[in-house]
């Protein structure tokens, strides 16, 4: 059976109750998306916020958060530097040795500024998305 729209952490718990399964990035590359951490403007304390923000792109943090999560850090240092549990070949597993091929999600807009044909408005995107999820 071939499955698709997974996430590495989804293919490593089924790995680790033992079930036959493997993941693959097609040769026309995968979507990928990076989580993002915003301050607000009017941040009550945006010294503490700093502080979170420092601490939570530590090498230790970053590297138990993606064996955790089965991700890639966001500090490539936390792939090897052995302050957490992470090591390189859980982030070449879990995608850091494709990242060629991942192509980071953005919203579409109906203002494109790279010219015809080099992205599409979003309401063609809306369109074209519900027609690949319905069958069409």
């Amino acid at each position: 059976m071939v499955a698709s729209g997974s996430w590495p952490f989804q293919v490593n718990l089924l790995k680790s109750q033992g079930e036959p399964v493997g993941s693959v990035i097609p040769q026309e590359g995968a979507t990928g998306w990076a989580d993002t951490t915003m301050m607000h403007i009017d941040a009550a304390n945006p010294n503490c916020a700093y502080m979170w923000m420092e601490h939570t792109l530590s090498s230790n943090l970053q590297s138990d958060l993606s064996v955790w999560f089965g991700a890639v850090p966001s500090v490539p240092a936390a792939c090897s530097d052995g302050r957490g549990m992470q090591t390189q070949e859980g982030c070449d597993a879990n995608g850091l040795a494709d990242f060629e091929k991942i192509r980071f999600w953005t919203t579409p807009t109906a203002n494109c500024s790279q010219g015809e044909g080099a992205c599409v408005p979003y309401y063609r995107w809306v369109s074209d998305y519900i027609g690949v999820i319905g069958g069409r």
